[in-house]
């Protein structure tokens, strides 16, 4: 079996210079117009409608016979969807909900064609961008949160929490993980003065995401972190290699926890740390609570085969779902319900397994299937299903792991893994 463009082969043979330039700028502005996202439309809907639209029309997207299996997943979830909101779509704030959801599956598909060819040069494009993105939303609740613009705090912070450019200090958080551990990665594997920029920039994004106090964001940085340093490990080269990532790793340790530790000396911080970082919440307590909704809307989710409709678990409880698995059978029933883990859990297997693979993108491969894997589990306590870098990460797991278990095989060629 064997791929094929979505343009004329000769086209995707070519790669004139010029072209490829084009191609990787607007897969950059992708992954940096994803931190802008408190304004609607984004200028990450500009840019990747963008990049589509070129990258197709010029030949750079590809199809492996792999991908029915994401895609039909996708098609298959969104259908369950679309079921469920039958007789609820004169309602503007549902069809708005419906559509969403099928824009993020094409985003997904998208994403997962992409680097079947130029492999590791558009996922560096992509994920430089996206640190830049991070970067910015990083400075910007940095900014907010001490108040160093006039009227920045109003803008970007939230009840006394950093939300940069987002609208909720916990998407900033989850957003930032993927920029965090790639530029500790970089850092920890470059050379001197890349060691230095991407500690900086290591340190910058930690910031933030500490300043958002979300429960769940310290805890996906914590597990990435730890989780991409032992990827690093395993599949490095030398022992030498192996020395390096555990030593400069222990200091990356040492200075964050000195970090917090001045942080902590604010008693304003020090209090909102506290009130944070307590296991027990009063939203996630009692009958009707986060976790006593999971139990009740897993027995709801028995009595209805095609669900009760996209946002509509609020009218049966106080809040919503906050549990993708959950949403998913509640607003696509039986079809949505089993099609959505199995996504999400054959593609982080997926990843996973491709991850040891020696390839020329291999780093970006661990960076990308650690984001994705700490953004699946975060999903069993938090609503990820329209989070535009969930379904990008998603897309760049499948993306990276086609390309290299072709590359495993022997039977990569220039245009699937160039680069």
């Amino acid at each position: 079996m064997t791929d094929f463009a979505l343009a004329p082969q000769d086209a995707v043979r070519a790669s004139p210079p010029r072209l490829k330039a084009l191609q990787l700028g607007l897969l950059w502005l992708v992954g940096a117009s994803g931190a802008i996202v408190f304004i609607e439309p984004s200028p990450y809907e500009i840019a990747i409608v963008l990049a589509l639209g070129v990258l197709a029309v010029t030949g750079g997207l590809r199809l492996a016979p792999a991908l029915i299996v994401p895609i039909g997943l996708l098609i298959g979830i969104e259908l369950g969807y679309s079921i469920g909101a039958v007789g609820l779509m004169d309602d503007p704030i549902i069809l708005n909900w419906i559509l969403t959801s099928w824009y993020m599956a094409v985003t997904a598909m998208f994403f997962a064609m992409v680097c079947l060819q130029d492999t590791r040069e558009r996922a560096e494009a992509i994920a430089h961008g996206y640190l830049v993105g991070g970067l910015i939303a990083a400075l910007a609740g940095i900014v907010g949160y001490f108040n160093l613009l006039p009227g920045g705090q109003d803008l970007l912070t939230y009840v006394g929490r950093a939300r940069g450019t987002f609208k909720d200090p916990n998407v900033l958080g989850a957003f930032l993980i993927f920029p965090a551990i790639y530029s500790l990665q970089r850092a920890i594997e470059g050379s001197f003065w890349t060691m230095v920029r991407n500690g900086v920039a290591f340190g910058i994004i930690s910031l933030a995401v500490f300043l958002a106090f979300s429960r769940a964001a310290w805890g996906m940085l914590a597990g990435a972190s730890l989780l991409t340093v032992a990827l690093m490990f395993i599949t490095a080269p030398t022992q030498q290699r192996r020395l390096r990532i555990v030593v400069l790793a222990a200091l990356a340790l040492i200075v964050l926890a000195a970090t917090i530790a001045v942080l902590l000396s604010f008693d304003q911080i020090d209090a909102l740390f506290k009130e944070r970082a307590s296991l027990s919440q009063p939203y996630d307590s009692g009958r009707f609570g986060r976790f006593g909704r999971h139990l009740l809307g897993a027995k709801m989710a028995l009595d209805y085969p095609t669900g009760i409709g996209p946002l509509q678990f609020r009218r049966f409880f106080p809040e919503d779902t906050h549990n993708s698995f959950l949403n998913a059978f509640m607003s696509g029933g039986w079809i949505s319900g089993t099609l959505y883990p199995a996504l999400v859990f054959v593609t982080a297997a997926y990843g996973l397994r491709n991850v040891f693979v020696r390839t020329p993108w291999q780093r970006v491969t661990i960076v990308v299937v650690t984001a994705m894997v700490v953004t699946l589990l975060e999903s069993f306590i938090i609503d990820t299903d329209h989070w535009r870098h969930y379904f990008m990460l998603v897309g760049l797991t499948w993306s990276l792991a086609i390309a290299s278990t072709r590359f495993r095989r022997g039977r990569s060629d220039p245009a699937v893994s160039a680069g």
